[in-house]
């Protein structure tokens, strides 16, 4: 690698070398190197080698539970990871081979990734045009692999420039809690009279807030742990399914719990993720993107062995309300499950669009029509069980519109256009102004229409298909999944998007 010295500060400053790393993350023995001699020979004056300068980029392939993978690793011991010790052909390659031979690549990132940088100016004689003549096909890949396989993101230390856009480039991305991510470094940015430490700048809680990267661990080694449990979810590409594995969990396990999950009390919060565990496979729920978008919840789990897209509503943030960046959350993991044929379980629990100034102030409705773009667009098989509320235009939703979802409703649901709350104030203005005690006429009013609200009400019109005991919930979610596992897809959607 850089040397002896070199080696020792990283593990000084508590991070493993780039091939540590590859060594921790796949299959012992597995991994099949590519390129291992390259870099920059310096030679006598017999042509007889004299010392070699690898290149700071490793790569090839290794396997992880048994399934091959591409790795690709930054070597920071090399000129701190810079462009300048980098042989732009490796990372290529590293992606034309996750593309064509149809393999999840996972990016260990730490530097800049290798694309140009100030000092390349005086090494090659020129400018360097990002995208020029000749620059444009590794930019391609980083974006194209996401159409068509699982890219995984690691950065493991400081992250700028092109290795930020790798990592975010990216369907799932970690980061040590003692790492950053920016576009460009403290020493760049305090031009702009921004005095700021790295963490201040790009550290663990600003990118997994910002949605920048979706997970933060304590040690590279969660990392690790954490990349490969993602993975188990996923086929290979999109030309295949998601795997199926053993299950010793009942289909028909009945958790007494949730007949007590939902207060009764509708102003009262509770936990939506104990309801998840309850419902899925015992320890199979993997969530992601925990820190952003926090009124909905998103994750992977498995359904009797089947992997599924959870999506959740989380009542202890703006009661589950749909925030602009909510709505965001919810259009990235639609386009994931879609790109990899996951089904899709959403538990509801949703009052409608965030309002109010700062809401309008961030375009609220406009992020939530896109949000209602990617599940009207989506193919693959839904099934929502609404818990609590469904209210307004993002109650709407819940599924994909104009083709058969599955449905079932808790006796703790609550729905309509507006909720009551409010809404009466609006709607009957007139008659609880000429009243003579106002606050009385709205509270008859207002006890009149809750007669009305029952979901069984809803049920008997058949507006909703059907009120469950919420104890059967694992069951028809099982049920949902078996049913499901014949009509995904597997091949490139037409419909699919490739957002980071």
């Amino acid at each position: 690698m850089g040397g002896v010295d070199k080696v020792k500060r990283q593990h000084d400053q508590g991070r493993l070398t780039v091939r540590e790393r590859i060594d921790k993350l796949v299959d012992p023995k597995s991994f099949h190197e590519v390129g291992a001699v390259s870099g920059v020979g310096e030679y006598d004056e017999n042509n007889e080698l004299k010392h070699l300068t690898p290149a700071n980029c490793v790569f090839g392939r290794g396997k992880i539970d048994g399934r091959t993978v591409v790795v690709v690793g930054d070597d920071f011991t090399v000129r701190g990871g810079s462009a300048d010790a980098s042989i732009s052909t490796k990372p290529l390659m590293a992606e034309e081979m996750a593309h064509d031979f149809r393999l999840p690549i996972i990016r260990v990132i730490e530097g800049s990734g290798g694309g140009g940088s100030v000092k390349t100016i005086e090494t090659r004689g020129a400018a360097n045009l990002p995208g020029g003549v000749g620059g444009t096909r590794a930019y391609w890949f980083t974006t194209a692999n996401m159409a068509r396989v699982p890219v995984v993101g690691l950065g493991l230390g400081s992250v700028a420039g092109l290795g930020a856009a790798r990592l975010a480039a990216s369907h799932y991305s970690i980061m040590t809690r003692s790492s950053a991510m920016f576009v460009a470094g403290p020493p760049v940015v305090k031009r702009l009279g921004q005095d700021l430490t790295k963490q201040e700048l790009g550290g663990a809680d600003i990118q997994t807030r910002a949605g920048g990267v979706d997970d933060a661990v304590d040690t590279e080694e969660e990392a690790f742990v954490r990349a490969r449990r993602f993975l188990s979810y996923l086929p290979s590409s999109v030309f295949d399914l998601p795997p199926t594995t053993p299950c010793s969990d009942d289909p028909e396990r009945a958790e007494e719990s949730l007949m007590k999950a939902v207060p009764r009390n509708r102003r009262q919060v509770y936990k939506m993720r104990p309801i998840i565990d309850a419902v899925v496979d015992k320890g199979s729920f993997f969530e992601v993107n925990a820190n952003f978008g926090r009124p909905v919840i998103t994750g992977l789990a498995r359904l009797e062995g089947r992997a599924v897209m959870v999506l959740a509503s989380d009542p202890f943030h703006y009661g589950g309300s749909w925030t602009a960046d909510a709505c965001d959350k919810v259009i990235r993991w639609v386009d994931f499950a879609e790109t990899f044929h996951l089904p899709v379980v959403y538990l509801m629990d949703c009052p409608g669009f965030m309002i109010g100034l700062e809401a309008e102030k961030s375009a609220t409705i406009r992020h939530g029509v896109r949000a209602m773009a990617a599940v009207n667009q989506s193919t693959v098989p839904w099934c929502t069980i609404i818990v609590r509320n469904a209210f307004g235009v993002a109650g709407v939703v819940h599924q994909p519109a104009n083709r058969y979802s599955m449905r079932y409703a808790w006796p703790s649901a609550y729905w309509g256009s507006l909720p009551l709350e409010g809404g009466i104030e609006a709607a009957y203005r007139a008659d609880i102004d000429a009243a003579g005690d106002p606050a009385l006429k709205l509270k008859e009013i207002e006890d009149r229409l809750n007669k009305l609200r029952s979901p069984f009400r809803s049920a008997e019109k058949f507006w909703v298909e059907e009120v469950i005991d919420p104890r059967k919930t694992r069951s028809l979610l099982c049920e949902f999944a078996r049913l499901a596992e014949p009509i995904r897809t597997a091949g490139p959607s037409t419909s699919m998007t490739i957002r980071p």
